[in-house]
């Protein structure tokens, strides 16, 4: 630990807390606001749409001027987009609710590499460690992001606008600690020297290809069940307040791990602890499945946190070792623009079925991707059994 990757792990923990007031509030502003039940996740959806977006733009920014100069672009359209919602939910305007969420995706484009920049803030030996101690800095957000929306919710006449006006307080919080985070500088282009891979000759790895998977499904079906989470306990008569505890636990479990996860994965390999990911998300789903009391709300999405951890933190991991330093902004934007693509999918559907079809046929059909995952997993482990006896 150095005093820049305690810093950046702050920053982490402040984007998680803009996610997770996001998720606490955008479905049930959205409900308010969309002319149709089921459109009610579409500011949710807008959000990762714009980070799918954003990947790209997000890869040339950093390429052009480093980690930091990025960030805090990002973290300035996190500020204006925040301000936007606020003024979408006081005029009650659903579409430009929808617009801002789309924009604010930019910062989440950059919020979501955060993990990857920890890896350059330390040596080699410990970047499996650097990663999971960031992305432990989410536990700010765990306690933070519900309780800024308990808090600010009715802050204002017009409910949720106040925690909107928070946000952009946070986004300014995180400008102020990103100007104290150096990065690497960017190397100066060099007559010759190699550009690296092209994109689709990188993603034929089997190491990228399961590394991608891993960290889509594993953030798709968190993303399913997560979002989904407020809509179903309010339809079962919970109060919000309810429903940010929840979400609190369901926070803690994504980031408590992380101060440990990297030693796991150091001792047990990663494909073992992805694994334990896979197991804990079938749990969450029996656990959900199971009944519709407050426990078996927070014990479902507590172990459906911890095993986005393992999977997450597995994932980033299995990335840092398919692509070389100068293939870095293409190969981490591939990543991070299948990981928003499934997280838009997600984000639709889970509106959609849980308010036409309930929380017990979205449990079940969230087991398909959890199987998918465990199979690209053990596709892998058996290619390097195989290599391994050749």
């Amino acid at each position: 630990m150095n005093a820049r990757l305690a810093l950046l792990a702050v920053c982490q923990g402040l984007f998680f807390t803009n996610n997770i007031v996001f998720i606490a509030i955008n479905g049930l502003v959205g409900l308010a606001l969309a002319p149709k039940g089921w459109m009610a996740t579409l500011p949710v959806m807008g959000y990762v749409v714009g980070g799918a977006l954003s990947t790209g733009l997000v890869a040339r920014s950093q390429a052009r001027w480093g980690r930091q100069a990025s960030f805090q672009i990002g973290l300035l359209v996190a500020l204006g987009s925040a301000l936007l919602c606020a003024y979408a939910a006081w005029s009650r305007n659903f579409w430009l609710l929808i617009t801002a969420t789309v924009i604010a995706g930019y910062y989440s484009a950059n919020g979501q590499l955060y993990r990857f920049a920890a890896a350059e803030l330390v040596v080699p030996s410990y970047r499996e460690k650097a990663v999971s101690l960031v992305l432990a800095g989410g536990l700010i957000g765990a306690i933070a992001g519900p309780n800024l929306a308990i808090y600010t919710r009715n802050l204002l006449s017009v409910p949720f606008a106040g925690a909107y006006l928070a946000l952009a307080i946070v986004a300014l919080l995180g400008l102020l600690l990103m100007a104290f985070v150096t990065f690497p500088p960017v190397p100066k282009p060099v007559a010759g020297a190699s550009v690296g891979r092209p994109i689709w000759e990188i993603a034929r790895q089997p190491l990228f290809f399961v590394a991608a998977v891993g960290a889509s499904l594993g953030f798709g079906v968190m993303n399913l069940l997560m979002a989904a989470t407020p809509l179903a306990m309010q339809v079962c008569g919970f109060p919000f307040d309810d429903a940010a505890l929840v979400l609190e636990w369901h926070v803690i479990g994504m980031f408590a791990p992380g101060f440990f996860t990297g030693h796991l994965i150091k001792r047990y390999g990663t494909l073992s602890i992805m694994g334990v990911g896979v197991l804990l998300n079938v749990l969450c789903i029996v656990v959900a499945l199971s009944g519709v009391d407050l426990h078996q709300f927070l014990i479902a999405l507590f172990l459906l946190g911890v095993g986005w951890n393992f999977l997450f933190t597995g994932s980033t991991t299995l990335a840092l070792q398919a692509y070389r330093p100068e293939e870095k902004d293409r190969a981490q934007a591939a990543i991070n623009f299948v990981v928003f693509a499934v997280m838009a999918l997600t984000s639709f559907a889970s509106g959609a079925l849980v308010t036409t079809q309930g929380w017990w046929w979205l449990n079940v059909g969230s087991l398909l991707p959890v199987a998918l995952t465990g199979l690209a997993l053990l596709w892998l482990a058996w290619r390097r059994q195989a290599a391994r006896e050749a």
